[in-house]
């Protein structure tokens, strides 16, 4: 563990001194484990690839039985160390335990030395992650918010781990969709403008072109007459869409100001359309795709590409047959688009777990035509968010959940709960208050789970302020903060703690401890869950603290090291939020 790296490489040159005076071959490096917390801290290394060594070169040994005997020698020898006053051999392995009262002060004082603490060492990695992914001339709808979230939580996870991150979004804007909303608009809307709610009323009108569509089914010649006209390029067509296409984006960009999300680079199919068909050009002109029109559309056979006898990657269909382009053809374009812009070391994609087969396709055939990179794309894939009463999402039919219906509902319930907690607040602390535990009670139960799982959303467990969710973990926040403003003052040197340390503040420290492992392995696996699931037990340790253990009114010794734990929690507390996209609040 870093905050002890130099107390362990102190102890590694005495192992290794052991070693060398005994004749025993030393290893490249000693790996170290943490010894699973059980009131005590302590660290482990076993001796098995040494005893491997020696059975290399030449002895005699049976390495098990052999490991075991070195790490009792070494123990035996080992000089005893100021933070290590135990030290133990148990099958091959040799346990270093930590003195709990030094180990509860480093770790304490490292919460202290920096405003970022768990904050990783800078990787030399740049990362692109693109998440949210909405359609233009379409609702805002819930669907679109897994993405939004877990997206945004992955960005703030990876950076605050060490590595450079680029953040993106890719707005479908033109598409079959949009050409149906721009004929309808002009054909029975022309020369309106949007009301003040311009995304709801952009849905409101895709979902009356598809009910037109659908009982005049003759009106698709006009809409694939439009879509020529696009293809064209016409002017008219353009400057409509253009028009149209902003109300779209200016809603788009006070929904992410309400998420508290942001965008380093905005890509659109639109961008990549044209860029998409040349791709196609010259993977026809290699003879890697198969251009059957006008009878059927462009292809690329990829299991035959590649030589595979079983079926794997199907074919990938890049252009339709009357020259239009799909998803794949944006999409070759796209990922060509972001390699060439930015040096990246990976290129992750937020989207649906339906896509998986789609972007294997898509990325299979720009390997087969020779951009290398293509193996440094990644699907992060997740599942669909179920609402209350399974209520089914299609714009097209006009009976979708818009996103800034679902916010406006968790701030009103969470205002009710406030009301009820918190009465004698103003009404703008009541109004600032819900809107960070309502905005925190959507973002954590997506956070929560397994990316690729199902989540069922619950309003009553989502706003749960004594289960796993957001508001008991922002309340724990407050309660700290409700400490340290009885105190009035903490203090700044570290010096304790001279006396035992209670059970409950045993585990405390070890959960503030863990946090920039937890880091580490969120960001490595892209799974917040591990965040999310650490700040749980670090504010359930918290609460348990603050029942079991006096901090107010213990002795001076005993209440400054205390009052020193109440604040590192609530740093780490608010930290861990912040990396979660969620507010943590100073009063409830």
């Amino acid at each position: 563990m870093s905050m002890f790296s130099k107390e362990q490489l102190q102890v590694e040159e005495g192992i290794k001194s052991i070693l060398r005076d005994q004749g025993i071959p030393l290893p490249e490096k000693l790996d170290w484990t943490s010894v699973p917390f059980a009131g005590e801290w302590g660290i482990a290394t076993s001796f098995f690839k040494v005893a491997a060594l020696e059975a290399k070169n030449g002895k005699s040994v049976k390495v098990p039985q052999r490991a075991e005997e070195i790490s009792q020698l070494v123990a035996e020898n080992l000089k005893e160390q100021e933070y290590f006053p135990r030290v133990e051999s148990a099958g091959g392995y040799l346990n270093l335990y930590f003195d709990s009262h030094l180990f509860s002060s480093r770790v304490v004082s490292s919460i202290f030395e920096t405003e970022n603490f768990g904050h990783g060492v800078a990787k030399n990695e740049t990362l692109m992650v693109e998440f949210s992914q909405p359609n233009t001339h379409k609702a805002f709808h819930v669907g679109h918010f897994r993405s939004a979230i877990l997206g945004d939580a992955l960005c703030r996870i990876l950076e605050y781990a060490g590595y450079d991150v680029i953040r993106a979004n890719y707005y479908g804007d033109m598409g079959l969709h949009v050409i149906r909303w721009l004929w309808n608009y002009d054909k029975y809307h022309q020369g309106e403008t949007p009301p003040e709610d311009a995304t709801r009323w952009m849905g409101d009108l895709y979902a009356e072109a598809t009910r037109r569509i659908e009982e005049n089914p003759e009106l698709e010649t006009e809409i694939r007459a439009l879509y020529a006209r696009w293809d064209q390029q016409d002017p008219e067509v353009v400057d409509l869409w253009k028009k149209t296409r902003e109300w779209s984006v200016a809603g788009f960009k006070d929904m992410y100001d309400v998420l508290d999300i942001h965008f380093d680079r905005i890509y659109a199919n639109s961008e990549v359309e044209f860029q998409g068909k040349e791709i196609v050009n010259d993977l026809i002109q290699r003879g890697i795709a198969e251009d059957l029109r006008p009878d059927d559309a462009v292809i690329v056979r990829i299991d035959d590409q590649l030589g595979l006898k079983k079926e794997k990657y199907r074919v990938l269909v890049v252009l339709r047959s009357d020259g239009t382009a799909l998803y794949a053809t944006e999409d070759l374009a796209l990922a060509k688009l972001k390699f060439e812009e930015y040096p990246l070391n990976r290129s992750i994609y937020v989207v649906d777990v339906r896509q998986s087969l789609h972007f294997q396709q898509v990325w299979k055939t720009l390997e087969i035509a020779g951009y290398t990179w293509a193996e440094q794309c990644q699907h992060l894939s997740y599942e669909l968010v179920n609402l209350p009463g399974n209520v089914v999402m299609a714009s097209r039919e006009g009976t979708v959940v818009l996103l800034e219906d679902l916010i406006r509902e968790a701030k009103s319930r969470a205002l009710q709960v406030v009301e009820e907690k918190n009465p004698e607040l103003t009404s703008e602390e009541k109004m600032d208050i819900s809107r960070a535990v309502g905005l925190g009670a959507l973002k954590f139960p997506i956070l929560d789970r397994e990316n690729t799982k199902i989540v069922t959303f619950d309003w009553d467990t989502a706003l749960d302020f004594n289960g796993q969710a957001a508001p008991y973990i922002q309340y724990a926040h407050v309660r700290a903060n409700s400490i340290l403003k009885k105190a009035d003052k903490v203090p700044e040197k570290i010096t304790g703690p001279d006396y035992d340390l209670d059970p409950s503040e045993l585990t405390l420290i070890e959960n503030l401890s863990q946090f920039p492992v937890v880091i580490q392995n969120s960001a490595r696996e892209y799974k917040p869950l591990h965040l999310t699931n650490a700040l749980y037990e670090t504010a359930r340790a918290f609460n348990s603290f603050y029942r079991q253990a006096q901090v107010l009114n213990a002795e001076s010794n005993v209440r400054d090291f205390r009052l020193q734990l109440v604040l590192a929690s609530q740093k780490v507390l608010a930290v861990g939020l912040k990396l979660l996209g969620i507010e943590a609040p100073l009063v409830m």
